[in-house]
């Protein structure tokens, strides 16, 4: 089997000892490296203490000065100078300064607006989105390692619920039987995996049971996990599910579609910093114009990851706001266009002729775009996603899931029933609340955040080989 094995090689960091042995290199000279700077430091006040001891003799006795100036000089030092890696967001002077005019709405000609110098914020560079910065200098290795150390951080309500259960489960069963797969197939459920996709699962599970022939239900738990990444890649290759679409050489428009409450406006907000933090300049336009301070919102996160945002009057038309956004993301050659659009109930009609009438402005500006159109969806709500995505998905072409509050529920199994069920694939996740923990979506980190414990624990059956 081994894969447990193939998980916990991937994902666990290797042991770096070179920090720990740093001090004792041994230079060609044969003096280690802490030895010549303890020389160095010996030399450089050599003249001063010599003097201070002539003085001391002569005078007879050592004075206390010296050591209570150090002590002094010490404490000065020591303390730490604070900065402050979030500062309080100021954005709000510039708005009130800085508001764009109004622009004719595009439905009759879609005329490019005539002031089109002042239709976006200025570029503002918080302090704040430097945090991820030390990430660059990270291997592929490492950064596989980061984002299942993620997974395994934001899974932790999922997997105390799901790994409880299963090991229950095997504790109760020594055997592989058909008691032990109708319980099992009600711990799948309770995660919401979904019953169709509980249904394929537990049948391939019974099928590759009997072929390896197991017989101890610990084994068992290895194979589920292997079956569950299979389920959600299915026939696809992995590259082709995994990661947004995006333009080499030209502009990339991303749609963010979704009811209100959900973390759209958040998820848009923290994709733009991580693309900004991948070199590359980012615009936003505030197409929900409907719900009251969603503008506001989206300005707030423009000024606080530093990237210029396309916003018109609250109430205007949708569809003006985003073509606006192409002409300016093109004026200023921009490599990214994320557009923000109105939440409301996914059953009202007029959501979805407004959704319909935006992406044909999209298009008909750019062929080829929206190249993601992304339906944000709350893991919380449960069953309650899926219908939204099944609405979202007969309404829109939706090429793409970004799931919030993952690190929120302990039904982390929504992801494989929309996979399954509706065959779109999760682009993105949220796994907690900070702008750095919005990540794209990798079945094996997924896996490994739910069978954590069990991987780290794997140590048995390697022997037996």
């Amino acid at each position: 089997m081994g894969f447990f094995k193939k998980l916990k090689e991937k994902f666990t960091p290797i042991e770096v000892e070179e920090p720990v042995d740093h001090d004792d290199k041994v230079s060609d000279t044969g003096e280690s490296e802490g030895d010549h700077q303890e020389a160095e430091r010996s030399e450089a006040v050599p003249e001063e203490k010599n003097g201070e001891e002539e003085r001391v003799k002569e005078a007879g006795e050592v004075s206390e000065e010296p050591a209570e100036e150090a002590a002094e000089a010490e404490e000065e030092q020591t303390e730490p100078v604070t900065e402050d890696r979030e500062p309080e967001e100021t954005e709000e002077p510039d708005q009130a300064e800085l508001e764009p005019p109004e622009v004719t709405e595009p439905e009759q000609e879609l005329e490019a607006p005539e002031s089109e110098t002042a239709e976006a914020l200025p570029l503002l560079e918080p302090e704040e989105t430097e945090t991820s910065e030390p990430e660059e200098g990270l291997t592929e290795e490492q950064k596989r390692v980061s984002l299942a150390e993620k997974f395994k951080m934001g899974l932790t309500k999922t997997r105390n619920s799901f790994s409880t259960r299963i090991n229950e489960l095997v504790a109760k069963y020594r055997e592989v039987d058909e008691d032990f797969f109708e319980e099992l197939e009600e711990v799948l459920i309770s995660a919401d995996v979904g019953v169709h996709a509980v249904m394929d699962l537990i049948e391939e599970l019974e099928a590759e049971v009997k072929r390896r022939n197991i017989k101890d239900t610990k084994e068992v738990r290895e194979v589920i996990s292997e079956k569950l990444v299979e389920l959600y890649y299915g026939d696809e290759d992995e590259e082709e599910v995994e990661g947004l679409k995006e333009v080499e050489d030209g502009l990339t428009v991303y749609l963010f579609v979704g009811v209100n409450g959900v973390g759209k406006t958040t998820s848009i907000g923290k994709l733009a910093h991580q693309l900004k933090q991948d070199g590359k300049k980012v615009m936003l336009a505030a197409a929900d114009t409907f719900r009251a301070g969603a503008i506001e919102q989206l300005d707030a996160w423009g000024s606080r990851v530093g990237v210029d945002v396309v916003k018109h009057s609250a109430g205007s038309d949708p569809a003006a706001v985003v073509y606006d956004g192409i002409k300016a993301a093109k004026s200023r050659k921009a490599d990214v266009l994320i557009c923000d659009t109105a939440g409301r109930l996914q059953n009202k009609v007029n959501l979805m002729n407004e959704l319909s009438k935006v992406k044909k402005v999209i298009t008909r500006e750019i062929p080829e775009a929206p190249h993601e159109v992304l339906l944000t969806l709350d893991a919380t709500t449960g069953q309650n996603a899926m219908s939204q995505a099944k609405t979202f998905a007969e309404a829109t072409d939706v090429t793409g899931i970004v799931l919030t509050k993952l690190d929120g529920t302990a039904k982390g199994g929504i992801i494989l029933a929309i996979r399954k069920e509706l065959e779109i694939p999760v682009k993105l996740v949220g796994l907690g609340e900070s702008v750095d923990d919005l990540e794209p979506f990798d079945a094996h980190a997924f896996v490994y955040g739910l069978f954590a414990d069990m991987i780290d624990e794997y140590e048995e059956p390697e022997e037996k080989e």
